[in-house]
């Protein structure tokens, strides 16, 4: 009976955003803290960030020269990069394919809410 009176003092409840569930898998690796030692690159604003560009990160030299050539992580890059990272940037560090095509678009949509 008490846990019906503490259930409703605790208010309505909210249903988890899929994007932020969806990005538990990322955050396995990634942070979207810039300052948090992860292994590997925050997340934290990468749409519209050209890529190998996080200062505190040690890149791959694929990562850093797909970056001086001007890849920036827009959405359809994100899309191509999580389908298949070594066919967007050979030689990639990145060992995970995220999953199919809705959970991509809803990770990528996630992270862009987050710039």
């Amino acid at each position: 009976m008490i846990w019906l009176v503490l259930l409703a003092l605790s208010g309505p409840q909210t249903p988890p955003d899929p994007g932020a569930r969806a990005f538990q898998r990322c955050a396995a690796c990634h942070s979207l803290r810039e300052d948090a030692r992860s292994p590997a690159p925050s997340l934290g604003g990468v749409v519209g960030r050209r890529a190998g560009s996080v200062r505190s990160f040690a890149y791959s030299d694929a990562m850093r020269a797909a970056g001086r050539r001007g890849l920036v992580w827009d959405e359809a890059t994100l899309e191509r990069f999580l389908a298949d990272p070594e066919a967007v940037v050979p030689g990639t560090d990145m060992p995970y394919q995220g999953g199919s095509a809705a959970e991509r678009a809803t990770v990528i949509d996630w992270l862009r809410r987050r710039r």
